[in-house]
């Protein structure tokens, strides 16, 4: 199911660094951690790596999303902002564009989830074993054709913000999973880590770390 692997090879941006947070922007197209299966072995993780030979994984991103991706340059930080991931304290923001005009300017999804297993790595609603998951909306601008909204996850299942689209009847546009019909029309997925907002791990203070969309 997957399209062929071609990371970009561009620098990583770093947006933020101090004793305990690593903040990048994570190019879309490529891995945050490595994949299974030959030729997958590069991704955001090791490349920091080169750079900072102590950097934690946190959290994730799908390979074809960009944005703001924390890692933890110590323990304690790996610590401390895991259990704010799991506590569902982290707040975070995307900027997607969709198919279609959605209505209305502001919602919720409320699925479940889970993986769709023959279809591997793709996620589907399944109200009987799905996991509970929720999303926010709010549409920014729209016309006939497309909307850009964004996208405010309350939990963190994987493909989350791809399936609650697609189940609205408005797909995130350039999707090859989800989309793959309309994929090439796109240059990438239109989805994008905006924002996320959190406490720092050394003294509890709130931060927020912002990027706008590519797109």
């Amino acid at each position: 199911m997957m399209t062929e692997y071609a990371p970009p090879t561009d620098p990583i941006e770093i947006l933020h660094e101090d004793q305990a947070l690593l903040v990048v922007n994570k190019p879309a197209g490529l891995l945050s951690v490595p994949g299974k299966g030959d030729g997958l072995s590069d991704c955001l993780i090791a490349r920091l790596e080169l750079a900072f030979p102590q950097v934690l994984l946190v959290h994730r991103l799908d390979r074809d999303t960009s944005g703001v991706m924390v890692f933890a340059l110590t323990p304690h930080a790996q610590r401390h902002l895991g259990l704010q991931f799991e506590k569902r304290m982290v707040k975070k923001t995307y900027l997607a564009r969709v198919q279609g005009r959605l209505q209305p300017k502001t919602g919720q999804v409320d699925l479940p989830l889970r993986v769709d297993w023959p279809n591997r790595p793709l996620q589907k609603v399944d109200h009987e074993d799905g996991r509970a998951a929720l999303t926010e909306w709010r549409v920014m601008q729209a016309s006939e054709e497309e909307s850009r909204v964004q996208l405010m996850p309350h939990t963190g299942r994987s493909h989350q913000l791809r399936v609650h689209m697609l189940a609205l009847g408005h797909p995130i546009l350039g999707d090859p999973l989800y989309m793959p019909e309309r994929a090439a029309e796109y240059p990438r997925l239109m989805l994008h880590a905006q924002e996320l907002r959190l406490r720092h791990p050394e003294g509890g203070a709130g931060v927020k770390f912002r990027l706008p969309a590519p797109f």
